[in-house]
């Protein structure tokens, strides 16, 4: 079963980075403008991060298992179709049910594995595993992405069918729905999941919106206004509802706040570095899309840390102590890059890729291990929502936030020095949300000291 949901995890990472990597063949096949090309990875942006509280509250009252299920074929299907587009709509259009299946599939599937595995060190061992996978997927898809690219880039789209089909073949009988706690009656709270849902649609999109100052600031500030109005109506619908889509009082566990903020900052800071870094290679060095994945392969290192030394350190130190190394680990290697020059060798950037590998090692999991501390085990699938939609909310924020630094500082600037000046202050905004990631979580160290009387595992794994 951990085999199975670990190779959904897998896809989803793998799928975002391979596209990534992908994007300049479909600009010169396709013919896209920026607009439309940056329009494709925001499409996926907007039904992960739309729908993803939707999601988790939906597996929490249908059934996990048969929310991973469906959603999973909804994957394969849209991703298959994206590979035969012919016109940039149609990869929007793809990309953006793509997306919304990934919001459904993901707490779903988060929450098989902490319904599956016993509080303790067995469901810290499966998280570190599950973690894990997630992340070596996405590192895995850079190169997986160069390679696929150099054939063909439909092939990044068809590579993600055949890996859905292997994996849905094998969830069919290995899959089992647990036996669940007594869930809350009633049915879905249908206004608060179109007033969340539409929130959710517009924050993200007004975000993606500052990435172009050609968008108009009026429209950018109606539209994020917008979603805050629809926000504040969905909390008073939440307030009042007899069956509400998101129990306000979970927005009461210390440390769910915290590692939702944390997941925030520190995928926000990720995405705007990497956004940096490819820029810095491919278009002022002039590195191949190859060339660019293998540079950032040595980040992979979670892949084989994250399962296997992060849960005995979480059984050590307590699952605070191993998240706020991992964030300051982080913050840490973004400063290394700061002084990035024109001519630099690679293995002056060596060090920044393996602390940002230990630092996903280390926080990337114990991230996961946090969404669901303390929570009862029938709002596990709300919990995952939560996480994952600060996770996309925090990627699109990081990229908009320096793509927009970015393009202010370059101004009118076309000398590669000129690029180079813009991407160094640009690369201070993951450094400034790296930083802010480590200082929310060292709010959760003093809080740990507990009575001896106090709950041993919940005082150790509260973040």
């Amino acid at each position: 079963m951990l085999f199975v949901l670990c190779g959904a995890i897998f896809l989803e990472g793998i799928d975002v980075a391979m596209l990534n990597v992908a994007l300049p063949s479909i600009r010169a096949d396709l013919g896209l403008s920026t607009g439309m090309l940056s329009g494709v990875v925001s499409a996926y942006v907007l039904g992960y991060g739309g729908f993803m509280l939707l999601g988790g509250r939906i597996a929490d009252l249908f059934g996990r298992r048969r929310m991973f299920l469906i959603w999973l074929t909804v994957f394969l299907v849209f991703s298959g179709l994206g590979g035969f587009a012919t016109e940039g709509w149609m990869l929007l259009v793809a990309r953006f049910v793509t997306g919304v299946a990934a919001a459904f599939m993901a707490p779903a599937g988060l929450s098989l594995v902490t319904a599956n595995f016993p509080e303790g060190p067995q469901r810290t061992k499966a998280l570190g595993v599950y973690a894990g996978t997630a992340a070596g997927g996405f590192s895995l898809g850079l190169v997986a992405g160069g390679l696929l690219a150099s054939l063909g880039w439909r092939w990044v789209f068809f590579a993600p069918v055949i890996l859905s089909a292997v994996i849905l073949l094998a969830a069919i009988p290995l899959l089992k729905e647990p036996d669940a706690p007594e869930r809350d009656g009633g049915g879905l709270d249908l206004a608060g999941a179109f007033s969340i849902t539409g929130a959710m649609l517009l924050l993200v999109y007004g975000v993606v919106r500052l990435e172009d100052p050609g968008n108009g600031l009026a429209g950018t500030v109606g539209t994020l206004f917008a979603g805050l109005a629809l926000l504040a109506a969905f909390v008073v619908i939440e307030r009042r509802s007899a069956n509400p889509l998101v129990r306000l009082g979970i927005l009461r566990s210390g440390p769910l706040v915290r590692a939702n903020l944390g997941a925030l900052l520190f995928l926000a800071s990720f995405a705007g570095f990497q956004f940096l870094v490819t820029l810095y290679l491919q278009e002022v060095r002039g590195w191949s899309t190859l060339q660019t994945g293998l540079a950032m392969l040595v980040i992979g290192i979670d892949t084989v840390l994250a399962p296997t030394l992060t849960p005995r350190l979480v059984n050590r130190f307590g699952n605070v102590p191993v998240l706020f190394g991992g964030l300051v680990l982080a913050a840490l290697s973004y400063v290394l890059f700061l002084p990035v020059g024109m001519d630099w060798a690679y293995t002056a950037m060596l060090p920044t890729m393996l602390l940002l590998g230990l630092a996903f090692s280390l926080a990337y999991g114990p991230l996961t291990m946090a969404a669901t501390d303390g929570i009862d085990e029938h709002e596990h699938g709300l919990a995952g929502g939560l996480l994952y939609t600060a996770m996309q909310f925090g990627t699109a924020l990081g990229l908009s936030a320096v793509t927009a630094v970015n393009v202010a500082a370059l101004g009118d600037g076309l000398s590669p020095q000129a690029g180079l000046e813009a991407l160094r202050t640009a690369l201070l905004v993951p450094v400034v949300a790296g930083v802010l990631g480590a200082v929310i979580t060292a709010f959760g160290l003093r809080t740990r000291r507990v009575p001896e009387s106090a709950e041993p595992v919940l005082a150790e794994t509260s973040a």
